[in-house]
């Protein structure tokens, strides 16, 4: 079976499950398994709808029957926000997390989280939840063997915990945090004047910044994120394509888009797969990521992301290896640690195409 003759499904989902891949853009919160949640409402006596896994679904998955719908998208997170209600249920949501991606043969994950919707519903500190969030994470890194960074999170919608939040982030880099970055509603909240100095004070502290941005938004706002928040990476960046300048900035300056598919489809973002930019972007010359976003929100793993980049989209199979690796030289590492990656994944991703590709 050649690279360019593959036949069956099964066929296809074997050679994208065994590349070795990386995953830039997955949200802790959006990472909660379904059976896990029940079991901790059950547990800790969270107020919820049901507490039968599959009625409790659509409450924080989105199923067949929801309408395409940004903010309905997001609304699902108000309600997973109960679920964190002791050190242990966030432990456990954090290292299964962790466990899922590497179930996937994810060998590198950057892990977001927001310790906001962590911690506030139950009245922890932000600073514990994230220790908490570090001790699993960490745990779970060596019994499932995959290496992980953590990013922290601030939603445009509470920006009053920013500078808290970055602080925490600033002081916890020897334990994994990589980055910072900014997401939630850009319709309602995209002006990010009064973040500048919070961000321009955490790359000054050797934080990176990734930012949620022309998603929902105008491509203006990776403007913002690039020039005034100083994202080296860009989540979705969907709408840049309607943006000839702003489709040059992101060549001009290198600018990583961690894009998200499955999650674009089902937030209204794109009409139909096919209409995805994120090939498109490929061949402009735009660095692009393949991820989750919401693994658990939106029902689906990275391979089946990239089986949806492939078959949905239209993006050659041959090309996953360069996508993958366009990852792995945008991970939020530093020298030395940045070339080792990127020398690790370009062997082993090599190694394994061929032999999974080829009869």
């Amino acid at each position: 079976m050649s690279i360019n003759n593959y036949s069956p499904f099964h066929d296809l989902r074997s050679i994208i499950f065994n590349l070795p891949k990386v995953e830039l853009h997955r949200h802790l919160e959006g990472s909660l398994r379904l059976a896990t949640l029940s079991e901790i409402a059950y547990e800790n006596g969270v107020d919820l709808p049901t507490m039968d896994p599959e009625e409790l679904r659509p409450f924080v998955q989105v199923v067949e029957a929801d309408d395409p719908d940004f903010k309905g998208f997001l609304a699902k997170f108000s309600l997973l926000r109960r679920f964190y209600s002791s050190r242990e249920a966030v432990m456990r949501v954090a290292y299964e997390a962790v466990a899922d991606a590497a179930a996937d043969n994810i060998y590198y994950l950057e892990l977001r989280f927001n310790p906001v919707a962590l911690a506030l519903n139950q009245g922890f500190s932000f600073e514990d939840v994230t220790d908490w969030v570090i001790e699993a994470v960490d745990k779970a890194s060596v019994d499932h063997q995959i290496e992980v960074r953590l990013i922290v999170l601030i939603n445009r919608m509470e920006p009053q915990y920013a500078p808290e939040l970055t602080e925490i982030a600033v002081a916890k880099q020897d334990k994994g945090i990589v980055g910072l970055d900014l997401a939630g509603d850009e319709q309602t909240f995209g002006d990010v004047t009064g973040l500048v100095k919070v961000f321009q004070w955490a790359k000054s502290e050797g934080l990176f910044v990734t930012v949620h941005a022309a998603e929902a938004g105008p491509p203006s706002n990776i403007t913002s994120a690039v020039e005034k928040l100083g994202a080296e990476r860009i989540g979705h960046g969907v709408q840049a394509m309607r943006s000839i300048d702003v489709i040059d900035l992101l060549r001009r300056q290198n600018i990583t888009l961690e894009m998200c598919p499955t999650s674009n489809l089902q937030t209204g973002i794109v009409g139909r797969l096919h209409q995805h930019p994120v090939y498109a972007y490929h061949q402009l010359g735009i660095p692009v990521t393949i991820n989750t976003d919401d693994p658990s929100i939106c029902n689906i793993t990275l391979t089946d992301e990239l089986i949806v980049t492939t078959r949905g989209i239209g993006m050659p199979l041959r090309i996953l290896p360069d996508i993958i690796l366009n990852a792995a030289k945008a991970a939020f590492l530093r020298e030395p640690e940045k070339t080792r990656l990127v020398n690790w994944f370009r062997k082993a991703l090599n190694e394994t195409f061929i032999t999974t590709s080829l009869d």
